[in-house]
């Protein structure tokens, strides 16, 4: 799954075109190294979302296409 799909469904970022324009504009960082929107996400990478001040790092547990609200907390674990 594209890194930009997965921010969306995962819930880390609200739509998937901020999170492509995050991509485009270097914050969002894979295993230390600034990917592009089309980057496919694996299970066990390390991911570094950087928006205004605040920078988060997780850790991608699960990747799946449709996910409930409730669960999409699951598909990731915040380090």
């Amino acid at each position: 799954m594209r890194i930009d799909k997965f921010l969306k469904v995962s819930r880390l970022i609200k739509r998937r075109t901020v999170a492509n324009e995050a991509c485009d504009n270097g914050r969002i960082t894979v295993n230390g190294r600034v990917v592009k929107a089309s980057y496919e996400v694996k299970v066990g990478d390390r991911l570094e979302i950087s928006l205004g001040a605040r920078t988060l790092a997780v850790e991608v547990l699960d990747v799946a296409d449709n996910v409930r609200k409730d669960a999409a907390a699951a598909m990731y674990r915040e380090v």
